[in-house]
């Protein structure tokens, strides 16, 4: 019998630790001493150039510079583009994109709290690990280790998972803060491709720089009552989630914004107020019924949940009208003889009388219209009985 197989755990995947990584992304640049881009070159002769040199590729970007972004498939093409000196007559230099080959992740482990970073970088470098930073926290002033670690991949594929010994280490998306400009306070660029105006962090007044400042505190970006660098400011918890959206789906910076936003409430509203507009319904006018039979009309109120009620009088009936006076008898208030009286004991069942059945049948679609029930009643004569019947429909 052969060696035992080992299987993962329950609710676990079998997945290899990355061995065979390397750079997928590259830069093309055009060497000119005019500096000259792509920005007036052929798509043809590109596309034909590499394609004849390498073979087919990924794909190929053209970027705001001029420059060409390569991505390659193998790690035999990865080896060939470095090679490439020329399109035809065009001279050109490639090399490694310096942040689209990486990738980060974090692992958490109590037994390396005190194992030096560089002994972990040294026993992870055959995982593709490139370097290794301890996530640190403040209190009182002073600055103490986690057992959490940031590890960099040198692939953008990020690993399910690190062997440190005999310990397996799940590796989750490493998810950075809010990129922020100690120029002018604002995200999304760096001090160094900054073109704004020098701002306060503290303060928001333009023109000097936080040290030092003792005035009330407000934000540059929402204008609120908190420093620029605060974690409560409202655009610092978009732009966080712009941020996670990004690494968790991989796409790029402006398709993650465009969803969050998109998700972000719209400003002054909310789901209480929008709820209670829903919930408020308003009592449809009466719908006046007429009678070509007897030239009278009577009024039937409307249910919200009902379509239409249609309440046909026929022509042996009369109008019924509620809350009428009742004609009493002349002689009734001429005194009887009641000496012959007997109490019947065994009384025989009335004949329907479709008059009356007419009138119960009002009633019932009356109460039935006042609670408002989702159906839809209507009368119908048949052609034989003339009789008034009542039927359903459920509404589709």
């Amino acid at each position: 019998m052969g060696k035992k197989k080992l299987r993962p755990f329950s609710g676990q995947q079998n997945v290899s630790i990355l061995s065979n990584f390397y750079p997928t992304f590259f830069i093309v640049k055009r060497i000119s001493s005019n500096k000259d881009t792509f920005h007036g070159v052929s798509p043809f002769l590109v596309e034909n150039s590499i394609s004849d040199t390498i073979g087919e590729v990924k794909f190929i970007k053209k970027l705001r510079s001029g420059d060409l972004l390569v991505e390659v498939v193998s790690s035999k093409q990865s080896q060939q583009i470095l090679k490439l000196k020329s399109m035809f007559t065009i001279p050109v230099s490639v090399s490694p994109h310096e942040t689209l080959n990486t990738s980060k992740g974090v692992i958490t482990c109590g037994e390396l709290l005190n194992v030096p970073l560089d002994e972990i970088t040294e026993k992870l470098k055959s995982q593709g690990v490139s370097h290794v930073r301890r996530i640190t926290i403040r209190r009182d002033g002073q600055l103490l280790n986690t057992k959490h670690l940031i590890l960099t991949f040198s692939s953008h594929v990020l690993p399910e998972y690190v062997k440190a010994g005999y310990m397996r280490l799940s590796v989750r998306p490493y998810i950075p803060n809010p990129l922020r400009c100690l120029k002018c306070q604002r995200f999304c660029h760096s001090q160094t491709s900054c073109r704004g105006t020098l701002a306060c962090s503290r303060c928001a007044e333009v023109g000097f720089e936080s040290t030092g400042c003792t005035a009330k505190e407000k934000c540059v970006n929402c204008k609120g009552d908190h420093t620029s660098f605060s974690r409560n400011c409202l655009e610092w918890k978009l732009e966080k989630e712009v941020v996670a959206t990004k690494v968790k789906n991989k796409i790029s910076y402006p398709e993650a914004r465009k969803i969050v936003v998109s998700k972000a409430p719209t400003a002054g509203t909310s789901y209480a107020s929008v709820a209670q507009k829903k919930s408020k319904k308003t009592n449809p006018p009466d719908i006046p019924i007429e009678s070509n039979y007897l030239g009278k009309t009577a009024t039937v109120p409307q249910s919200p949940h009902s379509i239409s009620e249609q309440v046909v009088l026929l022509p042996s009936t009369s109008l019924v009208v509620e809350n009428a006076p009742i004609p009493i008898c002349d002689d009734a208030s001429t005194s009887q003889d009641l000496t012959g009286f007997k109490t019947v004991t065994k009384k025989k069942k009335p004949r329907n009388n479709p008059n009356l059945q007419m009138l119960n049948k009002m009633n019932f679609i009356q109460k039935a219209l006042s609670f408002g029930r989702p159906r839809l009643y209507r009368f119908r004569i048949l052609p034989l009985g003339r009789s008034l019947h009542l039927f359903n429909q459920k509404m589709h």
